[in-house]
């Protein structure tokens, strides 16, 4: 698909993008890393989540990312050009738009997002701080504004995947 003129300006003016990979929490994002990653695109971690029984490859995350919405400062994310980084679904709001942004966001059924973290959290020994049935709102309302970000932001180019046609 051929740039638009608004687009090549974007990429002049702001330089390369930063390609960011996001969905739900638990919805494959690390999987689409790791992707990512083998397919020769370098990847921005902190490694400081380390690979577990839940993640056995790797989460794949930088800790900043998590303060996006905080913090003032987001100048850090500069290093990120020409790289990828995970950011969750509802944290693309904080990107800031002096940047050009490649999303891969991948999408999950949200009964299986449910499970897996219901699953995950078991295996923590940890109790769900917010039940399923308050959680599948929740979740339904982040993917619309999602989906609002990634249709209406002109520094977004975005493609969608779903999770179960990755696996297949």
């Amino acid at each position: 698909m051929p740039s638009s003129p608004r687009r090549l300006y974007r990429r002049l003016r702001y330089g390369r993008p930063i390609v960011v990979v996001s969905g739900l929490p638990r919805s494959g994002t690390s999987m689409v890393m790791k992707m990512l990653e083998a397919g020769g695109l370098p990847v921005l971690t902190d490694g400081i989540r380390t690979a577990d029984e839940d993640n056995p490859k790797g989460y794949y995350e930088v800790e900043r990312v998590k303060n996006l919405a905080q913090e003032a400062d987001r100048s850090w994310l500069a290093e990120a050009r020409g790289k990828v980084v995970k950011v969750i679904s509802f944290l693309l709001k904080s990107l800031p738009p002096h940047f050009n942004y490649r999303i891969v966001f991948i999408r999950r059924d949200i009964e299986e997002v449910l499970a897996s973290q219901r699953k995950m959290l078991a295996r923590r020994g940890e109790t769900e701080a917010t039940p399923p049935e308050r959680m599948r709102p929740l979740f339904e309302d982040d993917l619309w504004r999602a989906d609002y970000q990634l249709r209406h932001r002109p520094e977004f180019e975005t493609i969608q995947l779903h999770y179960s046609t990755v696996l297949a």
